[in-house]
């Protein structure tokens, strides 16, 4: 990474291989997924410590609610604890807080502990730190056709002026500038229903480290190729990497 080039604004990460951490060490997959949380705690850190505007992390997916029951339980408390544990040192970094995903279904204390956090940290003006939680792609792209659908039936919105910037500030990322790189770990070369009205000018980066060995070090590795690149959105104009 050349702190001195052009940095992206917003890192959109799918945090991938917890558990497979856990079994190549014989421990338990809940255990894969609390060394995940330390890397959370560093990566959100140094993330903040480099001056980035955002970081998105996909952190439960609407597809998870069919991992084993135990599992769950134990990921939606973690979530709750450390949350609480951290949210001083957030305020503190100058981090605001948020979530993007579906409220439906949702646990209440979980999204009690997600509104406290955003409310406290909603004056900040450092790192947004985007929380992607009962997310899915999908789901967020039919939820603003469904509003803005709604806005047309009730006549506050005519359909001519419908256009990208209307349809973004329907999605769960309203006000949040699409990511410009998309790291995603463990080796899988997919996004899995992740952000994908977001991305379609991200630059993606896989590594074969699984989440729990993603540390800052990687996060530099991952952005030093992201400055390498050229990003032409589409046309043959060359822009170096941070594009705007």
């Amino acid at each position: 990474m050349d702190s001195k080039r052009d940095m992206p604004r917003h890192i959109a990460i799918i945090m991938d291989g917890n558990g497979r951490w856990a079994k190549e060490r014989g421990l338990l997959r809940t255990q894969g997924h609390l060394e995940g949380v330390k890397r959370v705690d560093e990566i959100v850190e140094a993330s903040s410590k480099m001056g980035l505007k955002a970081l998105t992390l996909y952190t439960f997916s609407t597809e998870n609610w069919t991992r084993p029951e135990d599992e769950v339980s134990m990921l939606m408390q973690t979530l709750v604890t450390v949350l609480e544990q951290k949210l001083r040192k957030l305020h503190d970094n100058g981090v605001r807080f948020r979530v993007c995903g579906s409220r439906d279904g949702a646990p209440k204390f979980v999204l009690h502990t997600f509104d406290k956090a955003a409310e406290y940290t909603k004056d900040n003006t450092g790192l947004t730190l985007n929380i992607a939680f009962n997310y899915g792609g999908r789901q967020e792209i039919l939820d603003a056709v469904r509003g803005i659908a709604q806005e047309v039936k009730a006549g506050s919105l005519e359909p001519s002026a419908i256009n990208e910037n209307v349809f973004s500030d329907h999605l769960y990322t309203k006000g949040l500038p699409d990511p410009d790189l998309l790291i995603r770990t463990s080796g899988e070369l997919r996004i899995s229903n992740f952000l994908l009205w977001q991305l379609s000018y991200a630059e993606f980066y896989f590594t074969e480290k699984y989440w729990p060995d993603f540390t800052p070090a990687e996060l530099e590795k991952a952005i030093g190729d992201y400055q390498r690149r050229e990003r032409r959105f589409g046309s043959i104009r060359t822009v170096s990497g941070g594009g705007a």
